[in-house]
């Protein structure tokens, strides 16, 4: 068995000391580089990709957090990657984390061979990798068709086509592209900068999450770049880390919205009187925090199946967590919008860049309906 798929004991509910301080870290760490005036300098200017936080975070280990030691990662677990992931939620640092230190790390960790992991993966953990992944149907289907044709051509292989809605795809360094083969699905390790490759950035209602359309036309890759273990479990490998992970940056945005309403309703006065004593408000923000928990309590509980490898235990916790945690955020940030009147529609409020995030994470590895659909089938409803 992998890595990834080898039983583990389940961590506890509870974050340990060392848990505690990165959260700490992270958190000290994006409150400084991170800002307000940063994320939005760079989703104008920058394309969506802060490079120098994204170094930060390479310098910290992060990028690497779940990398082995051996290939120069942290070698930590989900668990602390979560931990994480809720702290980019919380500021919507525009980074590749979830293309790179997710999706395409997963994948190679679960379908590349023992030797192209120890090729592969060092790159990624000291940040002169940035991988993404071009297989992601908008519907978050695994079996539908990844839109690249792969011929077999001398000693390689020859791609064609086109790979849409590629996280990432137009900053990342290296991509790994899943095409069809005479033999079934592969999956493909190619430098981004290769001859024959075309990539132009799409728009997104989302810009702190830049994603781009992929053209391949006669590209030339060489055997040993392609997959030597199951490409089919490496992409679902892939695709189930990245559900919990996006719940889990969707957890920290719950908390920041929350948060932010919270403050605002304590110092807006109307009528006299600060808006947060009106019983209204009060509910609003009361179901908030109790809906907030819930996901919580619900991206963590998948955050440590992921990590202990249950794999059908992760089968119920991985769709719940991305439908539960999808409709509250869009809820919580629709409810912010309200509250904070019409000051939250103007362009320089941030409230509408949560609101943005919510709209397009719902959708992203599939809609709160499709998981729901998945949990349904797995529970035999």
């Amino acid at each position: 068995m992998s890595a990834l798929t080898a039983p583990a004991p389940v961590q506890p509910f509870t974050l340990t000391d060392e848990q505690k301080a990165l959260t700490e870290m992270v958190r000290d760490l994006l409150g400084d580089a991170a800002s307000s005036e940063r994320v939005r300098e760079v989703m104008l200017e920058h394309g969506g990709f802060d490079q120098s936080l994204y170094d930060q975070l390479v310098q910290y280990g992060l990028a690497g957090l779940t990398i082995s030691e051996e290939h120069g990662g942290a070698g930590a677990s989900f668990t602390e990657l979560s931990i994480v992931f809720e702290e980019l939620g919380r500021h919507l640092a525009p980074v590749p984390m979830l293309s790179s230190s997710v999706l395409g790390t997963t994948a190679i960790q679960v379908g590349a061979t023992p030797e192209q992991q120890a090729a592969w993966l060092p790159g990624v953990a000291d940040g002169s990798t940035r991988l993404a992944l071009a297989h992601l149907d908008p519907a978050g289907r695994l079996d539908a068709d990844p839109g690249v044709r792969a011929m077999a051509s001398g000693d390689g292989f020859t791609l064609d086509g086109t790979a849409g809605y590629v996280i990432d795809g137009a900053s990342a360094t290296h991509l790994l592209v899943a095409a069809t083969t005479d033999d079934g699905l592969a999956i493909f390790y190619l430098d981004a900068e290769a001859a024959g490759i075309e990539r132009r950035a799409i728009d997104v209602l989302d810009l702190t999450r830049p994603m781009a359309t992929i053209t391949f036309s006669g590209v030339e890759v060489a055997a040993d770049a392609m997959f030597g273990g199951n490409a089919s479990a490496a992409l679902h490998a892939a695709l189930t880390a990245g559900v919990v992970m996006l719940a889990c940056e969707q957890v920290g945005g719950i908390q920041q919205i929350l948060s932010r309403t919270t403050v605002y309703a304590r110092e807006r006065v109307q009528f006299g009187r600060a808006i947060g004593s009106f019983q209204a408000v009060k509910h609003k923000l009361a179901e908030t925090l109790v809906a907030s928990e819930s996901a919580r309590s619900a991206a963590y509980h998948a955050a440590r199946m992921l990590a202990a490898h249950e794999i059908e235990e992760l089968r119920i916790a991985a769709p719940l967590a991305k439908s539960y945690c999808s409709d509250v955020y869009e809820k919580a940030s629709g409810d912010a919008i309200q509250l904070h009147g019409g000051i939250a529609f103007t362009w320089e409020h941030d409230v509408h860049l949560y609101f943005k995030r919510a709209k397009a994470s719902k959708l992203l590895f599939g809609s709160p309906k499709h998981h729901r659909a998945l949990l349904a089938d797995v529970l035999e409803l």
